[in-house]
């Protein structure tokens, strides 16, 4: 049976201060998840962490190697479909213009995906927006808020990889653990595969038995999934 989520020999080189300069970011990297996981990603800044989400969900070019989803590569496949399947949620969340319900329909129209309404307003209750009009305007939410609001739009999708790009950073403790319940939950429901960068280590050991740490262009594994 194939692994869930194969990154073989991947290769990534970034710009540097000077016109026109490149550096090699990665080299070489791999990992193999083969089975649902929940994996904590930590690192100094600047080692790529978030560059790695990135080219998992296709949104940074692959320079080499491969990266396969149950056998198929990125590159056999249709990149919308890969990025429901493969679904990234950064910090800095990005709302469409509109309104709360808007965003929550939008991305599911936009990827041909049935959207659930009562999924919906579960999510939104289980992660802190319960009482939020639909009506609101999303420009108008906090950046928690939004945070919250993105995420529950890329649940929408049931994506078999969920990349969490520091998804707490702008939460107060309280509303933290409302998030992280909810994923670990969905993980164990849905066999969702969590893989959260995170510079928080007690946050990563709360979340994830399974931690990769990011250095000199390479993934060194700790822990033993259970």
């Amino acid at each position: 049976m194939a692994a869930l989520l194969e990154i073989e020999g991947l290769g990534k080189r970034i710009a540097t201060d000077e016109a026109g300069g490149l550096r090699t970011l990665f080299h070489g990297l791999s990992a193999v998840i083969r089975e649902p996981a929940s994996i904590a990603v930590m690192g100094a800044s600047g080692q790529g962490k978030s560059t790695l989400l990135r080219m998992l969900a296709c949104l940074e070019t692959i320079d080499e190697g491969d990266v396969r989803l149950n056998g198929q590569s990125f590159r056999q496949s249709d990149i919308r479909e890969w990025r429901m399947d493969v679904s990234y949620v950064a910090q800095q969340a990005v709302m469409l213009p509109g309104t709360v319900d808007f965003n929550l329909r939008t991305v599911s129209r936009l990827h041909g995906a049935t959207y659930e309404e009562r999924l919906a307003s579960e999510l939104m209750e289980r992660c802190g927006l319960g009482g939020m009009p639909g009506a609101k305007q999303a420009t108008e939410l906090s950046g928690g808020e939004k945070q919250r609001l993105a995420l529950v739009r890329s649940l929408l999708l049931r994506p078999q990889v969920l990349l969490l790009d520091e998804v707490t950073a702008s939460l107060d403790e309280e509303n933290s653990r409302y998030v992280e319940e909810l994923l670990l939950e969905r993980h164990r429901s849905e066999g969702t595969t969590l893989i959260w960068v995170t510079h928080q280590p007690e946050q990563a050991h709360r979340v994830a038995p399974v931690h990769w740490t990011l250095a000199g262009g390479r993934i060194t594994e700790s822990g033993v999934a259970r």
